[in-house]
């Protein structure tokens, strides 16, 4: 799956890491609609460092359609909430 974090690149990640990123992204959902800006922050900044650690960076030059868009981390919690859908950032 290639993941694209606003305003850094995109990076492949293998799907065996989703289980994982979508236990983040479900701890996020569930700050973001509380208003838990402290753990919005926290998980937001988690989220994105494990799809950097788990993820392959392509180069800046490549074009591959994004199938994921992550928020930057310096991104609000209405920014994120405004991204969000039904199951959070990211599907499944």
């Amino acid at each position: 799956m290639i993941v694209r974090i606003m305003g850094e690149g995109q990076v492949q990640v293998a799907e065996r890491h989703l289980p994982a990123l979508n236990k983040l992204d479900d701890e996020l959902l569930t700050e973001v609609e509380s208003g838990d800006q402290d753990g919005f922050r926290r998980t937001l900044g988690a989220l994105l460092d494990a799809v950097r650690s788990a993820g392959e960076p392509l180069p800046d030059d490549s074009l591959e359609p994004s199938e994921l868009i992550l928020p930057a981390p310096e991104a609000t919690l209405e920014e994120v909430k405004a991204m969000l859908k039904d199951d959070g950032l990211i599907p499944g």
